[in-house]
């Protein structure tokens, strides 16, 4: 159940950050040069494998206890943002994230801009742009992989889900040549703020000597508990805020969120 979990949890946060980064793609490609936007997909991905494949393997070294712990930690970090972000959002005190806005928003500043570039890459503009979006996205998605994976022995696995779910997403946006804006996008940053959230409960509890009946059975009952406090505070909020204003809507990856 527990290796279950983490595939699953890779694979929707892989997948929520990939549809944010092919909205930023796209609009490289569409206003500026493909062949650009494109080669700076190719260079993020390039930079995040070396990543995976650099710090996989140094985590594997570390004594299991003290990986727990450092893990738990991190993924507590990672898990609660991401689940306090999706709370507000939920409760309308966060505007959620509209992907064809920041479509829109992204292809008018890329056709505001300049053009230069030279050979291999003929728009520097498009290049840089996808390349950051990439990157951004991606280099959580490739700690969530390292650290997840490196604390159940199961990098290989966790960069599995990391890659299907990029696959699926790519083939999503090429079928419908536009963005993912149906896609339940805060939906799905609600369940792997549960879930990492959970994970990081789970593994920093283990690692600073604490054993969990039932051991990884443990583990579904604990996100369990971690959704229905997360929900519980979605209804507290609601009844707190209702005929309040709701907040300006997101920016991209590309700006300031």
């Amino acid at each position: 159940m527990g290796t279950v979990l983490l595939v699953l949890s890779v694979f929707l946060a892989c997948a929520v950050e990939a549809v944010e980064a092919l909205t930023i793609v796209l609009a490289a490609g569409t206003s500026r040069d493909w062949r650009s936007a494109l080669t700076g997909v190719g260079a993020a991905v390039l930079v995040l494998a070396a990543v995976v494949a650099l710090l996989g393997p140094a985590l594997t070294a570390v004594p299991l206890s003290g990986l727990r712990i450092v893990v738990g930690a991190l993924l507590l970090i990672f898990g609660l943002q991401w689940l306090r972000k999706a709370i507000l959002r939920a409760s309308g005190l966060k505007a959620v994230h509209d992907e064809q806005e920041i479509y829109a928003r992204e292809v008018g500043a890329a056709r505001a801009a300049g053009r230069q570039g030279r050979l291999p890459v003929p728009d520097w503009y498009a290049f840089t742009l996808s390349f950051k979006g990439v990157l951004l996205e991606g280099l959580e998605v490739a700690f969530i992989v390292v650290t997840v994976g490196a604390n159940q022995g199961h990098v290989g696995l966790a960069a599995l889900g990391a890659i299907v779910a990029v696959l699926v997403v790519a083939g999503v946006g090429v079928a419908v040549r536009g963005p993912l804006a149906r896609v339940p996008e805060n939906a799905m940053k609600f369940a792997v703020g549960v879930m990492l959230t959970s994970f990081g409960l789970f593994w920093g509890a283990e690692g600073a000597g604490a054993r969990w009946p039932g051991s990884d059975a443990a583990l579904p009952v604990l996100v369990v508990t971690v959704l229905l406090a997360a929900l519980g505070a979605v209804a507290w909020l609601r009844g707190g805020t209702r005929g309040g204003p709701v907040a300006a809507a997101e920016t991209g990856a590309g700006g300031a969120r």
